[in-house]
């Protein structure tokens, strides 16, 4: 029953590429912004569309309900989480030294100019 897990399945065990560049992003971010914002359109749409399709369809388009939720990952608040970080990858790094962290600009690639 775990292949319905996100995130289970090949290429994404503990050691696979997929984990860590999933666990650099952050647990709820997308690999895009574009591709956020669509599964956002598709779970705020979906669980919208079962409250106003209600009183047309009945108690059936409350099975729009769970497709919302799994677009979302679980509710609007992990959605917008992941929006931020999906925003921010690549953009901030934490350094961790002598028992303090710290949230760091990452340095632009290519050569720098100091």
């Amino acid at each position: 029953m775990t292949g319905f897990l996100l995130g289970s399945g090949p290429g994404s065990g503990p050691g696979t590429a997929g984990a860590r560049d999933a666990s650099a992003r952050g647990g709820f971010a997308s690999g895009t912004v574009p591709r956020h914002l669509a599964r956002g359109a598709v779970g705020f749409g979906a669980l919208a569309g079962s409250l106003a399709l209600l009183p047309v369809v009945g108690p059936a388009s409350l099975l729009l309900a769970p497709v919302g939720l799994v677009a979302l990952r679980g509710c609007p608040m992990c959605w917008v989480i992941g929006l931020v970080e999906t925003v921010s990858a690549g953009r901030l790094r934490r350094s961790c030294s002598e028992g303090r962290c710290e949230l760091n600009r990452a340095r632009p690639y290519g050569p720098t100019h100091d």
